[in-house]
């Protein structure tokens, strides 16, 4: 099945960003992916970790700072005719009806209105749309609207087919049928389609789907391992094997690839400068997990499978809270396990004004951005400063919209933790009201 050249080959990709000051936002580096015909090639990553980015890359519809992409041998230069894409929204023009949704990819190709007539009724059909050509968007569930982006993908007959989250705005019990339609259709042969790249955040989708998973890591995004499942179609969450492989993807997402002593490791971990971007966490969801992870049966530690499906979270949540206790050292993060450490318990077991304090000194100091904004605060004698004077200095480091929501997590937990105050109105930090928690 996998003979033969490759349908689509990535080699070196390097993708960065022009920023405001000259310098380069770095998304990409050094991005390798080959897929063969019969494959689904998953791409599993936190959000921010530049896989919608590649798929752009892979689609013509942006330029490589280095290296190259090549579709049937050729290197990518623009939009490639024979590959097609189904988006996370579900990007439907709301004035048009189904049938000319699906159809407009065939009229920019001019083909001709017979054709373009039985192709568009064949794709409808197939995607279980048959009845619904003259319906609008607006007439439609979340599901049926995604039936029709498919549908639209597949109607110019590629062969590949690259989808960007296309169940995470759906609901589970949706998402879960569409998932299984299409993987039925892929098994039968029945779509024209000779690959699939496949973004997903959601472990378990991957390992359902997919036949080789690439794991991206972060900052700037980069394949940190690759995992085959080989697991005959269809596949049973519930089997040892599938779980198995579950686990495999947990514990690749949280290795660590430094070495070296506990105390070096330590000195690596995230949230070593002002410019380190921050997850929009509340400290309800910090608190929350910690006590989860105390609470038997995991008494301290836990099983990142095991406590995702008990919280009902995915890894895209579960990841941002379970990193951010591992920056302010409440837990460590290894091996597919979440350990709290003895602060961890220690806030889990305590009261409230308790919690605040130890809260406050981990936020102090292990979160520099947020031992700046106390700082600077301290030196002034008026103890205010605008929020454009912290932004001005974080933006050297990451994008306009990642720094405004770094700052707002650094308000909400610094709010929480009585260590500073801050007026939205105003926009500004100051010292109105500390309360002692950072002592």
């Amino acid at each position: 099945m996998n003979a033969g050249p490759p349908l689509l080959e990535v080699t070196n990709v390097r993708k960065s960003f022009p920023k405001a000051d000259g310098s380069e936002l770095l998304v990409l580096e050094d991005v390798n992916l080959r897929l063969q015909s019969g494959q689904i090639v998953g791409l599993l990553g936190r959000s921010g970790s530049g896989k919608s980015t590649l798929l752009r890359l892979i689609a013509g519809l942006s330029e490589c700072s280095a290296g190259e992409v090549q579709y049937l041998g050729k290197r990518v230069e623009g939009p490639a005719l024979g590959i097609s894409m189904v988006f996370q929204s579900f990007a439907l023009f709301p004035w048009l009806t189904v049938f000319e949704n699906v159809a407009l990819g065939l009229e920019a190709q001019r083909v001709a209105k017979p054709e373009i007539r039985k192709r568009s009724l064949a794709a409808i059909d197939l995607i279980g749309l048959d009845g619904f050509e003259s319906a609008y968007p607006r007439e439609l569930s979340g599901g049926m609207r995604q039936r029709v982006g498919f549908a639209r993908a597949l109607v110019v007959q590629p062969n590949i087919l690259l989808m960007d989250e296309p169940f995470s705005a759906l609901d589970v019990l949706t998402a879960e049928t569409m998932r299984t339609d299409f993987l039925d259709l892929w098994s039968d042969g029945r779509m024209p389609i000779q690959g699939v790249v496949l973004v997903t955040h959601n472990i378990e989708e991957a390992v359902l789907m997919c036949d080789r998973i690439l794991v991206f890591g972060s900052n700037p995004g980069r394949v940190v391992s690759e995992i085959t499942v080989t697991l005959p179609q269809p596949r049973d969450r519930l089997d040892p094997a599938f779980r198995d492989i579950v686990e495999r993807l947990y514990v690749a997402m949280t290795a660590r690839t430094d070495t070296g002593s506990a105390a070096a490791r330590s000195s690596r971990l995230p949230g070593l400068g002002i410019g380190t971007e921050l997850p929009h966490v509340s400290s309800n969801l910090l608190a929350g997990l910690m006590e989860a992870v105390a609470a038997a049966p995991f008494n301290g530690t836990a099983d990142l499978p095991k406590i995702a499906s008990d919280l009902h979270m995915d890894s895209d949540e579960l990841f941002p809270v379970a990193e951010t206790l591992q920056m302010m050292r409440f837990a460590e993060l290894e091996g597919g396990d979440l350990k709290l450490t003895p602060e961890g318990i220690a806030f889990a077991s305590a009261e409230v004004d308790e919690r605040k304090k130890i809260f406050a000194r981990h936020l102090l100091n292990y979160i520099p951005l947020a031992a700046h904004v106390r700082r600077v605060l301290d030196e002034r004698t008026s103890h205010v400063a605008r929020k454009s004077r912290f932004l001005d200095e974080i933006e050297d480091y990451m994008t306009d919209e990642a720094a405004e929501n770094t700052l707002r997590t650094i308000v909400s937990w610094g709010r929480y933790a009585e260590a500073f105050a801050y007026d939205d109105e105003g926009e500004k930090f100051s010292l109105e009201n500390p309360g002692e928690s950072e002592g």
